[in-house]
């Protein structure tokens, strides 16, 4: 039996900082990546480029998702044309071989196109934790803003060097039009 005491969860999701411009956000986005800050995360109207890079964002996974699906999707192309015209329905046609590769082109580009899209499409739902009706965020009032001509950068309390006082004196240095903290 231990002496200590389960430590009791905190409510706090993190802090939230809010910019005027889309070059502000970029900046502190900059300043909190420098800082070494890793549970971070940025929120536009619209996307805005180099954003991923200014947060430290390197996650190349849903390309290597649709890169295999494409290829996986190649290969059942090439297979299922190869089944068909030379192992199930075997027809001379004019002359030519059996196996003739170039009328294959299209169907397998198709497939290879089917099957990368449709893994895109679930990879980004399942990479991005989709679906989610609700988030931390939303618990600000002013986030609807983002939506519309503000942009924010949150801070998760669960960063490894989040500290509430240190962190929100950061955020605050970073000339944000505001600091709120929000609750999970």
């Amino acid at each position: 039996m231990s002496d200590h005491a389960p430590a009791p969860e905190s409510k706090l999701f993190g802090l939230m900082a809010e910019f005027d411009t889309e070059r502000a956000l970029m900046k502190a986005c900059e300043a909190v990546r420098d800082a070494g800050f890793k549970r971070t995360d940025a929120y536009s109207s619209a996307p805005i480029h180099g954003l991923s890079e200014a947060l430290g964002i390197e996650d190349d996974r849903i390309q290597k998702i649709v890169f295999c699906a494409g290829l996986t999707g190649a290969t059942v192309g090439f297979c299922l044309m190869y089944y068909i015209t030379v192992v199930a329905y075997p027809m001379n046609v004019g002359g030519k071989p059996l196996f003739s590769w170039p009328a294959y082109v299209p169907p397998v580009f198709e497939t290879m196109v089917l099957f990368s899209a449709i893994s895109a499409l679930v990879g980004m739902c399942v990479l991005n934790g989709f679906p989610m009706p609700y988030h931390p965020v939303f618990n600000n009032p002013r986030f609807q803003m983002a939506s519309t001509d503000r942009f924010f950068l949150s801070i998760e309390a669960d960063d490894p060097k989040f500290d509430i006082h240190t962190t929100r004196k950061f955020l605050e240095g970073l000339h944000s039009k505001e600091v709120v903290e929000v609750e999970k």
